[in-house]
Parts: C-alpha cells; structure tokens; sequence
C-alpha cells in the first residue's frame, strides 16, 4: 500500500492524492469512491478490496481522491461533474488504468473511454434527496423552519451547505440530472449479500463483503480483459 501523487488538471497548484494497492498481474483498475458521506461509510470497504485484489487477484488498484473531497486542497465549492470526470480521466491515463470500478455515486464520475463496473450505483437525485432530508432534520430539530423548494432553489443559484459540504450551483444541477453511464456493468448489493455498509450511521466494516466485492471485480475483469 502506498500513498502517491499525481498531476490533477483542475488544481494544478498542488497535486492530488492517491492510495495504491501493487499488484503482480497485468491488470490496472481506477476506483472512484463513493460520493460525501457515503464515501466515507464506505471507505473501510473500499480499501479492503484493493488489499484483497492485489494479494489474493494480482490486481493493481488505484483510489483516487475526487477534487474537493477527503484530501485534495481543491475546493469543493468549484466542482462540477464535468471537473470530477475530467479529474479522473487524468488519472486514467497518469496510472496507465485498463478497467474502472466505482462505488455508489461514483459512478457519476467514472471516465467514459474504459470499461466500468458500477458496485451499488445511484442517482444523482437520490444523493441530493438524502442530503437534503438530512439537512431538514437538522434544522427542524435545532427549532428552525426550512422547506425543501426554497433550500432546492438556493442551491441552484447560490449553492447549499448539505451535511458539511459545500455544494456549488453547478455541481448541485449536475446531480440533479445525472445517472450512471448505461452501457457499464453493475453490481447489485444483493449479489454481494449482507447489509448495505452505506446505510449504517457510523463508517464499518465487512470481511465477508470485502472477499465477495473483491472476487467479483476480479472475474469480471478477467472476463472483459479476454478477446
């Protein structure tokens, strides 16, 4: 496991960040995380299956930071779809990627030219929806009166505080509207088993869920790697 840098085109000021998994064989997968808090939920899991693609599989793997988010200095504020995807297309061709797995709304964000295999994928609509509930409750029960039209409008003219991200107009429409890229595979949890990790208040942890994840990327990416 290393931690490394690489040239990210919409921050150039100071590099961005990745966690590296080597692996011995051929193949070389991008991961996109999933998006806000569900990124970190699902963090834990995220990092196993690397381990478990490049022991057990021989897969590297590469988790990039999206810009705005976990480490990168970029701010988020600035962020659209169109930055997060152009992000990790660079990311793409600086680690030589040959495939592309994301988790939950990552899939939003996944490079369009390899393929792609979408673990959980959602909407940017159902993110948005879970963000502004969330936000409501907050407001509701610290005895203040919000309604969901009037945070929607704010968002898409001035941008929007949801659950401690600071969610730019552009990058709230985009959501709106975005789905995932159809002609991807995805990867249902109810093929994984168990419990959704992103549903849980507190980030966790699943071994069972990990070597499931993991075996399942790694046939497909042996499979679609074949001619």
């Amino acid at each position: 496991m290393d931690y490394i840098s690489w040239p990210d085109p919409t921050f150039p000021r100071e590099p961005a960040h990745a966690l590296a998994f080597e692996g011995a064989g051929p193949h070389r997968l991008l991961i996109v995380p999933a998006l806000f808090d569900e990124g970190n939920r699902l963090r834990r899991l995220t990092v196993e299956v690397q381990r478990r693609l490049a022991g057990r599989h021989t897969i590297t793997s590469v988790l990039p930071d999206l810009p705005g988010c976990n480490e990168s200095l970029a701010p988020l504020e600035a962020q659209d779809l169109a930055s997060w995807r152009g992000a990790m297309e660079a990311c793409t061709a600086h680690f030589g990627a040959t495939h592309v797995l994301t988790f939950r709304g990552g899939a939003l964000a996944a490079p369009r030219a390899l393929p792609a295999l979408h673990y959980a994928p959602v909407t940017g609509a159902a993110i948005l929806r879970q963000m502004l509930r969330a936000r409501l409750l907050s407001t509701r029960e610290a005895g203040r009166t919000e309604t969901r039209a009037r945070l929607e409008n704010l968002a898409r003219t001035k941008g929007l505080d949801l659950n401690g991200y600071r969610i730019g107009a552009r990058l709230f429409t985009d959501l709106e509207q975005a789905e995932p890229r159809g002609e991807a595979q995805d990867l249902p949890q109810s093929q994984i088993g168990g419990a959704a990790l992103w549903l849980r208040a507190e980030p966790g942890e699943s071994p069972e869920q990990a070597d499931t994840l993991a075996r399942a990327v790694a046939e497909w990416v042996e499979g679609s790697a074949r001619p």
